[in-house]
């Protein structure tokens, strides 16, 4: 029996039989990262990070989601493609709390109930995402930016009062080497190129120390340089993070998908490697051509 999340997020262990494969596709619970353990606090004992089942979404009687399930590994890295309309933001919009589905389960971890979670509970519990144009705070500089992100008390009194400790400074530098901004850190972040925002706010992400990113077209509007850095950088960071990524670029995916799965009506179309999917006749019908 699962146990449902208090807004404490108090973890209790969960007894109950290994969950049934994917019916959409059945590869999905054989996913790279399967059997990893996550980090402190949160409870994936079967290996799975994030489990959806069933989920549906209707808007005006339109149904953005229709019964999907999706599994995925702690420390994977996965890719979600498809056609416009498929389902996939609105896939994040029920991962994050932004959208309420009709019906189904959505779980992170084994114990925590993502449906009866507020969008800053999901945040809090670990769950980052980044949207497709970067949002970052244009008139700080980038050390700012990454400082501003720390999980730490917001209160205006807490503010005002706040230190920066030698822990929380060689974060800030250890985050800054990571996307390669150590030499940007004074910098305004509006002054950064597009894709150097991108870097910071993932980064800023990274301050957080989720144990699950969600990344919206990451690539798009980058150089080829900046691309082949991004591709470097989640690579990277599967493994420590589990990474859901939603991407047109074929290229990209194709230089960092542990797994790709398709979405197609607001279902899952295929799953498997890039190369089976697209093998896949239904996904070259619907969504990749000849």
């Amino acid at each position: 029996m699962r146990v449902t999340a208090t807004a404490e997020f108090m973890l209790e262990p969960a007894f109950f039989p290994p969950l049934e494969p994917n019916r959409d596709a059945g590869t999905s619970r054989d996913a790279l990262g399967l059997g990893q353990r996550a980090g402190p606090g949160l409870n994936t004992r079967h290996g799975t990070i994030l489990t959806l089942e069933d989920i549906s979404v209707s808007f005006d009687g339109f149904r953005a989601l229709n019964n999907l399930n999706l599994y995925i590994g702690v420390g994977e890295l996965r890719c979600i493609i498809g056609p416009n309309g498929a389902g996939k933001t609105t896939l994040m919009d029920v991962i994050t709390g932004k959208t309420r589905p009709s019906h189904g389960k959505a779980w992170f971890g084994e114990t925590l109930n993502l449906t009866q979670m507020s969008e800053v509970q999901i945040a809090q519990a670990g769950i980052g995402r980044k949207f497709q144009k970067p949002t970052v705070f244009e008139a700080l500089s980038v050390f700012e930016n990454l400082e501003l992100a720390q999980k730490t008390d917001k209160s205006v009194w807490a503010s005002l009062r706040a230190r920066l400790s030698g822990e929380q400074k060689d974060r800030i530098s250890e985050v800054l080497e990571t996307i390669r901004l150590t030499s940007a850190v004074n910098r305004p972040a509006g002054l950064l190129s597009h894709g150097q925002k991108q870097f910071l706010e993932i980064g800023m992400l990274l301050m957080q120390d989720p144990q699950l990113l969600l990344l919206d077209e990451p690539v798009a509007g980058m150089t080829d340089a900046e691309t082949e850095f991004t591709a470097e950088l989640f690579k990277r960071l599967a493994g420590k993070h589990s990474l859901m990524v939603v991407e047109h670029d074929m290229g990209f995916v194709g230089s960092i998908a542990d797994h790709v799965t398709v979405l197609h009506q607001g279902s899952v179309l295929a799953e498997g490697s890039l190369e089976q999917v697209q093998d896949n006749e239904r996904v070259i019908e619907v969504y990749l051509g000849r």
